[in-house]
């Protein structure tokens, strides 16, 4: 058998997966990390936690799998993408806690850069609406407000990357400082046109190039695990951040082919193939994963409070006791009741992009239950995935693109029947649930098994993808639309000043 490692550090937790070479799981190990929230709008984690907690569930997957690191033919890495570490090259030590991509304090500067006029550089440089989501402005905030870190800075002392760049540095022993395309791209400081840092855009933001990793394709060999880890030395052959590891593992290779991804947020990709199309209705373009040197791009649009509102449900409203909970709370009423939830806890993504936004639950009676409230949730992430979907079709349209015809999905809440379902109707079109959810895993492990030969091309891996359930739309396009028009009346609310 041929095995493949795939270390997926997330949000919430640390995870690694072995799948065979059909892209099945073999073994799955998980270990939550913590939430450090200092104050309102920040998010953080330590960087140290991020990597012994995957090194420990790299372990446990492997006993759990009933194997030896000898018997894997590679590693591959996906990651929470923009999360910010800044560490010294000679000791390994972080200056500070990682800045999560949740993390709204950089917002003054993104601010800051809007009335310098350097949006519409930012933009079609980098694809990116200037947000204090990306990587860029949480870099320069760590060097601006540690002390110290300036100086270090200049000196060269410093290094920068994203969750996979730190976890590739501590693998290898501090050998390799690398990150793939797909990572560089969400910092608002690459030239995804040109796959290199932009001199311009790190001297807006005061940034020293030598900070900067080393920017490889997703599939490609960025280094050797050492075998004091894992008991044997192992490629690393692919690396790619979460949400453009999930499009490829969902075999979305060719324009307009989509995936949402339904987690902590919700992530909706649209492959653009070699274009680099340009949003009018407020997504981002980015890097997708990239097999090769040729730059490949996608339209994305993110949801900063997906399958969170569901942790709200348990842990801030006490509604449910488990998340297991809530499909049977919200099957037990047959609709919302007029309630609507607007879960801006931390503002609102695309396509909005208003950082004021903040959570409303509005139709209340005095009829309503925690039942439809936990209902109305439960569909906010429908309603936020399909309004980033309807922004999608306007600019396929504009483009000239044929519309989208279905949605692949994975993620945790995608097992949701009752969700799933209510999005098809939103939608209008097919959403196609795979047999393999864990595809942001498993596009990692594809990355890594397609540089060391596991697999010839991505036809190999076209074959292998296979669905599971067909989520088929049970109501009227008009009954959809009559749907949207309550939930944008629901954001207004949310948005008022």
């Amino acid at each position: 058998m041929t095995y493949i490692l795939a270390l997926d550090q997330g949000t919430t937790s640390s995870r690694s997966i072995v799948f065979d070479a059909r892209g099945n799981i073999v073994a799955i190990a998980q270990q939550e990390i913590q939430q450090i929230y200092p104050q309102p709008g920040w998010v953080e984690h330590k960087p140290l936690e991020i990597w012994s907690s995957q090194l420990a569930t790299a372990r446990q997957v492997l006993a759990k799998a009933g194997i030896t690191a000898a018997q894997v033919r590679a590693v591959g890495i996906t990651n929470q993408r923009e999360t910010t570490v800044v560490w010294n090259r000679h000791t390994g030590q972080p200056i500070y806690n990682a800045i999560v991509w949740q993390d709204r304090r950089a917002e003054p500067a993104c601010a800051a850069l809007r009335a310098q006029g350097m949006a519409p550089v930012i933009q079609q440089k980098t694809g990116l609406l200037v947000d204090a989501y990306f990587s860029g402005t949480k870099l320069q905030w760590i060097l601006d407000n540690v002390d110290g870190a300036r100086a270090q800075a200049a000196a060269g002392d410093l290094l920068f990357g994203t969750v996979d760049c730190w976890l590739l540095w501590q693998l290898t022993g501090g050998a390799v400082h690398a990150t793939d395309v797909s990572n560089a791209a969400r910092t608002m400081l690459f030239n995804v046109h040109h796959n290199t840092w932009d001199t311009e855009l790190l001297d807006a933001l005061r940034i020293p190039a030598a900070l900067m990793p080393q920017v490889q394709a997703s599939a490609s060999l960025f280094g050797e695990v050492q075998a004091t880890h894992l008991g044997h030395a192992l490629p690393v052959g692919g690396m790619a951040g979460d949400q453009q590891s999930a499009l490829f593992g969902q075999a979305c290779f060719s324009a307009g082919m989509a995936k949402n991804t339904y987690g902590t947020g919700c992530f909706m990709l649209m492959h653009t193939g070699a274009q680099f199309q340009t949003s009018a209705n407020g997504l981002i373009t980015t890097s997708a994963a990239q097999p090769s040197a040729v730059p490949e791009f996608a339209l994305e649009g993110s949801v900063f409070v997906g399958g969170a509102v569901v942790q709200w449900l348990r842990d801030g409203l006490g509604a449910i006791q488990s998340s297991a909970e809530v499909q049977a709370l919200a099957e037990s009423v047959p609709d919302n009741g007029g309630v609507m939830v607007v879960p801006a806890f931390t503002g609102l993504g695309a396509p909005y992009w208003n950082p004021e936004a903040r959570g409303t639950i509005t139709g209340l009676t005095r009829g309503s239950t925690r039942a439809h409230i936990a209902r109305a949730a439960l569909e906010s992430i429908a309603f936020q995935s399909a309004a980033l979907l309807l922004a999608m079709a306007r600019d396929a349209q504009a483009a000239g693109a044929a519309p989208l015809r279905e949605l692949r999905v994975d993620g945790g809440a995608c097992v949701n029947n009752l969700l799933m379902q209510f999005q098809a109707d939103l939608l209008g079109i097919p959403v196609l649930r795979p047999q393999v959810t864990e595809t942001t895993a498993l596009g990692a492990a594809y990355l890594a098994g397609l540089s060391t030969g596991v697999y010839r091309g991505t036809e190999d891996i076209s074959a292998l993808w296979q669905i599971e359930r067909r989520f088929e739309p049970s109501i009227s396009p008009a009954a959809a639309a009559a749907l949207m028009q309550r939930w944008e009346h629901a954001v207004r609310q949310a948005t008022a000043a």
